[in-house]
């Protein structure tokens, strides 16, 4: 029993030395793996040198120290560290640290990230040089703490057709977040804790911008020009003070994804100063300018406005419903609300969401009636408007609205009583008897777009028209 037991222990340690020499075997091919695909990542565009690279056998973990690449172009790469864990075919992470892009010639850092880390990416090492493959994938993207230099050609790059483009100074940004990366769409990307300045380049001026989040989902088509749809946008204060814009906005919320049956875009507190913005302008242009803002502002020059543009569908078998819910109020100026209920039969083969998508749709779909409101409420805006007008014609204010009102009344006759009812209306708004216009539109049984396309000034004697004033 004993010569039993000893030759039982012998062979469990001979199985587990065995094991440990397979999984050692393993790690070394891992590692020199993970050597051969750095190297070759960067293919022969300029020299890399590597620090140690190894293996933990029990954490199934390869790690690359120091990595420095040198490109010919002058830009150099170093990174901390480069860690792939899990299985080296079919990684659970690759993670790198201490990322940094400096420009050998001037020593000037271009880019900085503490940290970044890739889940579940379909390779341990991507070949830059190939470009974006077809089989890149990233179950999830995290970086931390970025800084990027914006006079460079990295940055021109990656801010190409923006204001950042051709500027110089600094951003950076707390925190990336992705989900669903592939070369085709992007399940999820969120940006947090943006800052940058901007120095004065040739009479452009200095400027600074935050940004507390944005965040994207649903967007595909992106290697394709034209073609990309995005699902929803979600940006959270934007503060932006520079020469070409000087404003802010506390939240944009663009929902693009129609299949629930609805979407839209929401706009809370945009805030525009354009008295700042009048002064950075030509001269020639600043007396039109500021005239354009009084008018809007009441002389604060400061606009402010919230909007809602929001749409919805229903459908119903043989026919869809589409309703809008939308609403502008530019604050002491006018609100301006718009409903829509509009019953369609779509193109065969074309769902509601689909036609949402195509901005043709309208065209090809057939009307079948439905009502069309719109509700206009002065606040501040007309009375300003009758006094710059008065001022630029040289007349009494009481003589230029009896001018508008026989303009209004020249129109009708021209276009019908429909047209000359909306036009008295706007008269009565600015004369300051009425606040509110009520339009109601009432569409026939069964129309075309086009019908109304083709032949706009008969639009209105083809439509059910009723004007009320308040």
């Amino acid at each position: 029993m004993k010569a039993l037991q000893t030759g039982t222990s012998r062979l469990g340690r001979s199985l587990a030395l065995a094991a440990l020499l397979g999984a050692s075997g393993a790690a070394v091919a891992d590692a020199e793996r993970l050597e051969a695909d750095l190297r070759a990542m960067f293919g022969e565009s300029g020299s890399l040198t590597l620090g140690d690279v190894s293996s933990a056998m029990l954490r199934s973990r390869v790690t690359a120290e120091d990595v420095r690449f040198e490109a010919q172009e002058g830009e150099r790469l170093h990174i901390d560290r480069y860690i792939v864990s899990g299985d080296y075919d079919n990684p659970d992470e690759v993670t790198l640290e201490g990322v940094r892009i400096e420009d050998s010639l001037t020593e000037l850092t271009l880019m900085t990230a503490e940290r970044i880390v890739l889940g579940e990416p379909s390779r341990a090492v991507f070949p830059l040089h190939e470009g974006l493959a077809e089989d890149v994938r990233l179950g999830s993207l995290a970086i931390d703490d970025i800084a990027i230099e914006l006079a460079s050609e990295l940055a021109e790059e990656m801010f190409i057709d923006t204001p950042l483009q051709t500027r110089r100074g600094r951003m950076t940004i707390d925190s990336v977040r992705g989900e669903d990366i592939t070369r085709h769409a992007i399940g999820m990307f969120e940006l947090t804790g943006v800052a940058g300045s901007t120095e004065d380049v040739d009479g452009r001026g200095s400027g600074s911008f935050t940004l507390a989040s944005m965040r994207f989902e649903g967007l595909r088509g992106i290697d394709i020009e034209g073609e990309e749809r995005l699902d929803t946008l979600l940006l959270r204060n934007l503060v932006v003070d520079s020469r070409e814009f000087a404003g802010s906005v506390a939240q944009l919320d663009l929902d693009g994804a129609f299949e629930d049956g609805k979407g839209g875009l929401r706009l809370e507190s945009l805030e525009l100063d354009l008295a700042r913005m009048i002064e950075l302008a030509p001269a020639d242009e600043r007396t039109q300018l500021r005239m354009a803002s009084n008018v809007l502002t009441g002389g604060t020059g400061e606009l402010r406005m919230d909007a809602a543009l929001l749409g919805s569908w229903q459908d119903m078998g043989e026919h869809s419903v589409l309703t809008s819910d939308s609403r502008i109020d530019i604050h002491d100026a006018l609100r301006l609300a718009f409903d829509a209920n509009l019953p369609v039969r779509l193109p065969e083969g074309m769902t509601p969401a689909e036609a949402f998508a195509d901005a043709d749709w309208l065209e090809r779909a057939t009307l079948l009636g439905g009502d069309l409101h719109l509700m206009l409420s002065d606040q501040g805006l007309f009375p300003r408007l009758v006094t710059l007008g008065a001022a630029t014609q040289g007349v009494t204010e009481a003589q230029y609205i009896e001018q508008a009102r026989t303009q209004a009344q020249g129109f009708g006759m021209m276009f019908g009583p429909e047209v000359q009812a909306v036009l008295v209306a706007l008269v009565d708004l600015l004369e300051g008897s009425a606040e509110e216009l009520d339009l109601r539109l009432t569409l026939p049984a069964q129309s075309k777009l086009s019908t109304y396309a083709d032949d706009p000034l008969g639009l209105p004697g083809k439509l059910g028209v009723k004007v009320e004033t308040r």
